[in-house]
């Protein structure tokens, strides 16, 4: 238990957090990062696809609820669901760009 909570701590000393990277390091992890971003771009504009038709879906339920209160309500948690589902999706490089 004490190699595991220790662990952290040398790893940290090993390294130095503020130094800056060379242009071919920095060039390398781009080079390493354009299919991760290729593949990410992919999956984003499928799932905005996925999501547009779910909110169609999620729509037309609203509409034919009619006086049901619980499927008025099922078809606004679907449409809540796949706007925060497209937030984080498009947010993602923001959020780890700020991370980096």
């Amino acid at each position: 238990m004490l190699l595991i909570s220790l662990t952290p701590i040398a790893l940290a000393a090993s390294a130095p957090i503020n130094s800056e990277l060379s242009s071919s390091d920095r060039a390398k992890f781009d080079e390493i990062l354009e299919p991760v971003m290729m593949i990410y771009n992919f999956i984003k504009y499928i799932a905005s696809v996925i999501a547009v038709i779910f909110l169609a879906y999620s729509g037309i339920a609203y509409m034919t609820s009619g006086s049901d209160p619980k499927k008025r309500d099922q078809a606004k948690n679907i449409a809540g669901y796949v706007i925060i589902g497209l937030i984080i999706i498009w947010a993602t490089p923001l959020i780890g760009g700020l991370l980096v």
